[in-house]
């Protein structure tokens, strides 16, 4: 059987590790009947501190196809994409895609392959915040009614695509970004030297983040964000802020700045383990980092007024403040530990139980 990849984004780059081991391991056991894999890469991020440290980290082959499409509008990325996705599925003839998460690369893929009578599968299915005017919302939503096989990292998705009329080919398997925390925590404590770097000490800091684009692409909404850092900050809880690129050049066009915000380049995978693991708290509008948080037991205050990660909310571990900047400020300095509850995202097993649903696909292929 024949798998096209397809990854653009950082958080991707992450996620497909740990179906890629999983394949790797079953085709050393079983060379005869091997799973042949294609790694896509649309060039959605393209930074070496984005993109390329990523792979060479996490000991991640080359992509069989970098696409280079670069920043741009939803329309015209997302276009430029499924444009490129379609010459190589057309060239390379694939038995099923496979597509992660809820970027423009995710979307692009997924219909790219579905034009062509190519099954999809979804890793990450079914996660809703309710809010359309999200792009990774409607990325999400129409993935998942496009795809064949929809892996699930929690019950809440799967009653979420149950809802949605989604039964058939939904798997629960749980998510393969706790996998991936599990893999690699051991690899970031042999290896990164980040916090003697900064001269940080263990739970003295926050680390955060901001890169959602309603969050970014909103003037007001980002200038207040920015306040309530630098209210934090000015308050006694130091605030270290690896800042995304697109966030970089909104501020800078903007006229604004952070005093008192240790503002950083982007930092590897590695490094941002670490930085989250030892940090007193997080900030942040990213899915995957309020994930993180929670994996790690470190409080999380979430630059947005919902998430589609309900567990870490109702578990006590995070909390949403929007962009204000009093609340921004009251939440950090007042976040407390959550409940020691199990687990919601699985046992660290996905990328396995993934790799079980595609064996019997390959099974049915060659059958």
């Amino acid at each position: 059987m024949k798998i096209v990849d397809i990854v653009g984004a950082r958080p991707q780059f992450i996620k497909i590790t740990t179906v890629l081991r999983a394949i790797q391991r079953y085709n050393q056991a079983h060379p005869e009947n091997r799973i042949q894999e294609v790694l896509v890469h649309t060039g959605q991020h393209y930074d070496y501190e984005m993109s390329g440290v990523f792979f060479d980290e996490l000991g991640l082959k080359p992509p069989d196809y970098h696409l280079g499409v670069g920043s741009g509008t939803h329309g015209y990325q997302t276009g430029e994409m499924i444009k490129r996705v379609e010459e190589v599925l057309l060239a390379e003839k694939p038995d099923l895609v496979i597509v992660y998460g809820d970027t423009n690369s995710t979307l692009a893929g997924a219909l790219a392959a579905v034009k062509l009578h190519i099954p999809v599968a979804h890793v990450e299915a079914g996660l809703r915040s309710f809010n359309k005017r999200m792009p990774e919302e409607i990325n999400r939503i129409l993935t998942d009614h496009v795809s064949d096989l929809l892996f699930c990292p929690t019950p809440t998705a799967v009653e979420n695509l149950r809802r949605e009329g989604i039964t058939k080919g939904v798997y629960l398997v749980g998510d393969v970004m706790y996998d991936a925390v599990l893999q690699y925590l051991a690899l970031a404590e042999q290896k990164s030297r980040i916090l003697e770097r900064l001269g940080l000490r263990p739970e003295s800091y926050a680390v955060a983040t901001v890169h959602r684009a309603e969050n970014t692409d909103n003037p007001n909404r980002l200038r207040a964000i920015f306040d309530g850092l630098e209210a934090v900050a000015q308050a006694g809880l130091p605030v270290v802020l690896p800042l995304h690129p697109r966030t970089r050049k909104q501020a800078e066009s903007l006229g604004l700045s952070l005093k008192g915000v240790r503002v950083l380049e982007p930092v590897s995978y590695l490094d941002m383990l670490l930085l989250e693991k030892n940090a007193r708290l997080i900030i942040t509008d990213s899915g995957g980092v309020q994930k993180e948080a929670f994996f790690f037991r470190v409080p999380c205050v979430t630059l947005r007024e919902e998430t589609e990660w309900v567990e870490t909310v109702e578990t006590g571990w995070n909390v949403l403040v929007g962009c204000d900047p009093k609340r921004i400020r009251s939440a950090a300095l007042l976040a407390q530990p959550g409940a020691e509850s199990a687990c919601p995202y699985g046992d660290g097993r996905a990328g396995e139980k993934i790799l079980e649903a595609l064996k019997e696909l390959h099974r049915e292929v060659r059958e």
